[in-house]
């Protein structure tokens, strides 16, 4: 399994890359900075370093064509590359301030990052996907609470557009031979995008491993005609029963 995860220098997108790796698929990852994407990688078996930006068109070109030459093609996106609430109010858990307040330059940011980005990607890799004749394309989300809370614009905006994209990615690409799933959390996770003293006091975290396990099993065999499932990291074990019980 060939797998191109965006943002995966750190974070949830660290995380995954280095479940898949640990268990045999072949990993680029991608960073804005090319050299710590490649330092980051040498960190983990069978895994490359790319530079992306996923708010530019040329840099998403060039970065999948990268991609699709050293590894020999993709058969798993992973778009999970996104930036956070902090980017526009750095005291966003206990100060939070209403959409008014908000920058319209930071406003972009984000929407062109976590979603304009989800977008360019798929579309830049889904014709390659489609001319070998399948494919599996997985979005990172985040729990509906965090979409419609307050003092959350833009990030909540962003993260409820992908996961509409993702919706209508999973109609348009049915019976295709390329898969469309979310997969997110379940929670508030320990990452750079919350930083541990903006918490209020006893709010609990999952850790960024949480996505490890669902993100190989859907790089799996048992996985290939899953489509258009939204999956929670936390209660993957449980959602898995309950699948196979059904079959």
């Amino acid at each position: 399994m060939r797998v191109f995860v965006t943002g995966g220098t750190s974070g949830l997108g660290l995380a995954m890359a280095s479940a898949l790796a640990t268990a045999g698929a072949t990993v680029a990852l991608t960073g804005r900075s090319g050299e710590r994407a490649k330092v980051v990688a040498a960190g983990l078996p069978n895994a490359v370093g790319v530079e992306l930006d996923v708010r530019d068109e040329s840099s998403v070109a060039r970065a999948v064509d990268e991609t699709w030459s050293r590894l020999g093609g993709i058969d798993m996106l992973v778009n999970n590359a996104g930036i956070g609430m902090r980017t526009v109010n750095a005291r966003f858990m206990t100060h939070p301030q209403g959409f008014w307040d908000v920058p319209v330059g930071g406003f972009r940011a984000v929407i062109e990052t976590n979603l304009t980005g989800y977008f360019m990607v798929a579309r830049e890799v889904t014709p390659r996907m489609l001319a070998a004749g399948g494919g599996r394309i997985v979005n990172i989300s985040v729990s509906h609470s965090t979409m419609q809370r307050a003092g959350f614009v833009p990030y909540g905006p962003s993260r409820a557009g992908s996961e509409a994209l993702s919706r209508i990615m999973a109609a348009d690409l049915r019976d295709t031979g390329i898969t469309v799933n979310l997969l997110l959390p379940g929670g508030a996770t320990v990452t750079g995008m919350l930083p541990p003293d903006a918490v209020p006091d006893g709010q609990v975290f999952l850790e960024p491993a949480v996505m490890g396990p669902p993100i190989v099993w859907l790089a799996s065999d048992d996985a290939a005609a899953v489509h258009d499932e939204r999956i929670v990291a936390a209660e993957f074990e449980g959602w898995l029963r309950e699948r196979n019980a059904r079959r």
